[in-house]
């Protein structure tokens, strides 16, 4: 009997041993665990902090910069539109036809370039939209103001109130004075505009390899700004605005 009552003794004992070392060792993890966790929240705080220093920097990530900016659901205005240029339902996609359409005289209306502005009209913010080129022939894309001549020949630049790129006979194009030519690792087939109005800046980035293409330091802007199209006589593809992401 003494021997079994030594013997259940000695097993308590080793089992509360047992037990305050598992304990201190749980402790000891969870410690640990929340050390680790700790860091990690301080370098994600970090790294946040970084990226909203540095969000403007043309090198960025474009998805990345989507999230300090509005996606814009630009459409095409009819209003605007050069007569021979076919607008789709939805006013999403534009097609430069073979012959001009027997229009009503506009002067909101574009006469001598094939071009047409979008809505909506921007007078402040961070904005961007995407625009489909991959069924494309020539085309200029980008921004201009509200107010630019639209009847008779027009020169698209910055000094008359637009700031483009373009695409011409396998040949990208910044529209600058004077045109400046571009040179793409990858061909887009989509191309995103950003637009920080506060800041008169414009950006460009091939969205097939997430690449820069070009940005306009305007320095800033007065007025109402629009989103700007232009395609070619004789040339029947198109381009499609895209669709706005999902929340």
């Amino acid at each position: 009997m003494i021997s079994e009552a030594l013997l259940v003794i000695k097993c308590d004992a080793a089992c509360e041993a047992c037990i305050t070392e598992l304990s201190a060792e749980k402790a000891l993890n969870e410690c640990e665990l929340r050390k680790e966790n700790g860091e990690l929240r301080k370098e994600n705080d970090q790294r946040r902090t970084q990226f909203r220093n540095g969000w403007q920097n043309t090198s960025l990530y474009p998805d990345w910069r989507k999230e300090f900016f509005q996606a814009a659901n630009v459409i095409l205005d009819p209003a605007t539109a050069h007569p021979a240029l076919i607008l789709s339902q939805g006013n999403k996609c534009v097609t430069c036809g073979t012959k001009s359409q027997d229009l009503p005289k506009d002067p909101r209306r574009f006469n001598f370039l094939p071009c047409v502005l979008g809505h909506p009209v921007i007078t402040s913010g961070r904005i961007y939209w995407e625009v489909d080129i991959r069924d494309s022939g020539a085309w200029d894309l980008g921004i201009c103001s509200d107010n630019v001549m639209r009847q008779g020949r027009i020169c698209v630049k910055p000094e008359d109130g637009f700031w483009a790129i373009r695409f011409y006979k396998s040949e990208y194009w910044a529209l600058t004075s004077p045109e400046m030519q571009l040179t793409l690792k990858e061909t887009p087939t989509r191309v995103c505009i950003f637009l920080e109005y506060e800041d008169g800046r414009i950006s460009f980035y091939n969205m097939t390899d997430k690449s820069h293409i070009h940005t306009f330091f305007q320095g800033s802007f007065n007025g109402s700004l629009r989103p700007f199209f232009r395609l070619w006589l004789g040339d029947s593809k198109h381009v499609t605005i895209c669709p706005v992401p999902e929340a």
